[in-house]
């Protein structure tokens, strides 16, 4: 499955408690929650490249599959990560004491985090891209 696409967040839960957890500030949780996010996902084989635009702020964040990397958090720390895939449509990212599964279903990708008893679930529809490679 190629899971290259453009996603724009239709709804998200827990996001004020989650991003809390990781040290966000409460000013910046404010902007957050009520600013509309897009991600981006460029897969090149094993290769990706995944960019979260929300508002004026972009986190971009490079995988290969199996392979561990460095990624930064939306709290701007560098921890270290393997993404790996499960089944055909579920993408899995284990960094720290965070697991992120990104499943893809249709024009769907619902997006599970778990930081110790703290779910944060974020659900984005696939748009249509107006870029031209």
């Amino acid at each position: 499955m190629d899971f290259s696409g453009q996603y724009e967040l239709q709804s998200h839960e827990n996001v004020e408690q989650f991003m809390s957890a990781l040290g966000v500030p409460d000013d910046t949780i404010e902007k957050i929650k009520n600013l509309k996010s897009v991600t981006k996902i460029v897969q090149n084989g094993k290769d990706f490249i995944v960019a979260v635009q929300t508002g004026n702020q972009m986190l971009v964040n490079n995988f290969t599959l199996g392979r561990e990397t460095h990624v930064e958090t939306p709290a701007g720390e560098k921890v270290k990560a393997i993404m790996n895939l499960e089944g055909q449509n579920k993408l899995v990212v284990k960094a720290k004491d965070i697991t992120s599964v990104a499943e893809f279903n249709r024009d769907l990708l619902i997006n599970t985090i778990t930081l110790g008893d703290i779910i944060y679930k974020r659900i984005s529809k696939k748009v249509e891209d107006t870029e031209e490679d």
